[in-house]
């Protein structure tokens, strides 16, 4: 088991590198998941892409295996992109694609605009750079309130899914993330993402981007990803139809296939 070192806890971290040796310098592929989610989140991506990059997930601080963050925490993008440096590092990775979802795709278009240098390209899922056109967020204190931990999960799992959209087995698994995630965590990162505006930045990115939208996300509308697809310069948008929040687990592979040949087109 692999983890990264920080002044504030360890991050746990995979790597899957069965690249083959007729592959020359395979690149890397760095993966960012969200709130109440761990690195298996990602695991439907994997055999579309182990055949040619070298491929990173980790547990974002306060989740799966990684240290769990103190009371006192000062949540911020800064921390969260100086967390996924660490894993890159210690994986190895100089320069890297990342792919983030969610709040990890917010902090994917921080790190595009803080450390471009460690990047060859950014892929946002279900994601904003302004947390203000987010919906059904800022309710979450009063939903944990009135129904508990447990409510808020059940909740959570019908805004990410259409009912027919997991076999019975990752949906009871991914229900069980909810309901035991370090729920003061969640609410602090939510906060930290309804407070944060990259928008007037986003002309600044110049690697190849490419936005991967579900068709009906009770958190991001497509017309906020639209709207960011207009504003990055060299970003392309996939939409998915019968899809919500939960892209990256329901459509896994078909993201997967996108990515990859959006990577061979655009990086070579």
């Amino acid at each position: 088991m692999a983890f990264a070192q920080t002044r504030s806890g360890a991050l746990h971290y995979q790597v899957c590198d069965i690249v083959p040796a007729w592959v020359q310098r395979p690149e890397t592929i760095l993966f960012h998941h969200g709130v109440a989610a761990s690195l298996d989140l990602w695991a439907g991506w994997l055999p579309v892409l182990a055949s040619r990059y070298r491929l990173v997930r980790f547990d974002m601080r306060g989740h799966g295996q990684s240290a769990r963050p103190t009371a006192d925490i000062d949540w911020s993008f800064d921390l969260l992109m100086e967390d996924l440096l660490r894993v890159a590092d210690a994986a190895g990775a100089e320069r890297f694609h990342l792919v983030g979802e969610s709040i990890g795709g917010t902090a994917a278009l921080a790190c595009a605009l803080r450390a471009p240098e460690r990047l060859l390209s950014i892929t946002l899922s279900n994601a904003a750079a302004r947390g203000g056109l987010i919906g059904n967020v800022a309710g979450w204190r009063e939903l944990v309130a009135a129904r508990g931990q447990a409510g808020w999960a059940r909740q959570m799992m019908e805004w990410r899914f259409h009912p027919d959209a997991l076999a019975p087995d990752i949906a009871a698994w991914y229900l069980r993330l909810h309901e035991t995630c370090d729920l003061q965590a969640s609410l602090g990162l939510a906060a930290l993402l309804l407070r944060t505006d990259l928008t007037p930045r986003l002309g600044e990115i110049g690697m190849p981007a490419l936005l991967l939208s579900p068709d009906a996300s009770p958190f991001i509308p497509l017309e906020v990803m639209v709207a960011m697809h207009s504003q990055i310069p060299a970003s392309e948008l996939q939409v998915f139809a019968h899809a919500r929040h939960g892209l990256p687990l329901s459509h896994g592979a078909r993201c997967a296939r996108v990515l990859r040949d959006f990577l061979q087109r655009r990086c070579g």
